[in-house]
């Protein structure tokens, strides 16, 4: 899933959304999860459908990107009792985090301006995570700033189109599409949380918009239940 960071030249909180943009690999030529509890909010999609009824989702792709709530997180650490699911491996990342990441991607990383940015991409069909540390005071901050900067947020690519937005107490996530110049529309789900240690992070999930929704929203998912920073106590 390409994925499409936040961290640029900017001071305060503008650090933290240029890197996205100076290293995501969408550019030209992404929890602990929220807990089962978490208040969640949502608000309408750009063409005007209701969260949680498939907006950015291709027909007969059931919940897809068009999930209102995320899962709840399993949040399993590196030692955790529990397995990854089928066609998934754990990843005990170096940057200091485990998380599930599909069978057959490879890792590779880029150094941002205050953090190293991780990808995982997969080797065929366009797909891609990835995953980095967020400057910002909180996630909902992160992600308005990635999106709406003018110098260098996401909202200013090619064809860009807001699909859904959902958040809650700790973390925010924002669905999304773009014309991508070298790798044609792409689809994204960019989610930012707390993770349990404290630390905020995002992590991005994308591929090709004639994918299903479903399946690039997949890996993300896992990634989120998953995802336990190194030193940390995750349950299982």
């Amino acid at each position: 899933m390409l994925l499409g960071l936040v961290m640029t030249a900017v001071v305060g909180a503008g650090a933290g959304a240029g890197v996205w943009y100076l290293t995501r690999a969408d550019a030209p030529g992404t929890i602990a999860t929220p807990p089962a509890t978490a208040p969640v909010t949502a608000t309408r999609t750009a063409d005007g459908t209701a969260p949680g009824a498939g907006a950015g989702a291709d027909p007969g792709t059931g919940s897809g990107a068009g999930d209102a709530t995320p899962q709840t997180p399993r949040a399993a650490g590196p030692d955790g009792p529990d397995e990854p699911p089928a066609g998934y491996r754990r990843a005990l990342d170096p940057v200091g985090y485990a998380l599930d990441v599909p069978e057959g991607w490879t890792r590779r990383q880029k150094q941002g301006e205050k953090a190293p940015v991780v990808f995982y991409d997969s080797p065929g069909d366009g797909r891609q995570l990835q995953i980095f540390a967020l400057s910002e005071p909180t996630p909902a901050q992160s992600l308005d700033l990635a999106e709406n900067d003018p110098g260098y947020g996401f909202s200013r690519q090619p064809g860009y189109r807001p699909l859904e937005r959902t958040s809650g107490a700790t973390w925010a996530e924002l669905t999304y599409r773009y014309d991508d110049a070298g790798l044609g529309a792409r689809h994204v789900v960019d989610h930012r949380f707390q993770a349990v240690d404290g630390t905020l992070y995002a992590i991005r999930a994308s591929g090709p918009e004639s994918l299903a929704a479903a399946a690039v929203r997949a890996p993300l998912t896992e990634a989120l239940r998953s995802f336990c920073p190194t030193g940390s106590v995750c349950a299982p």
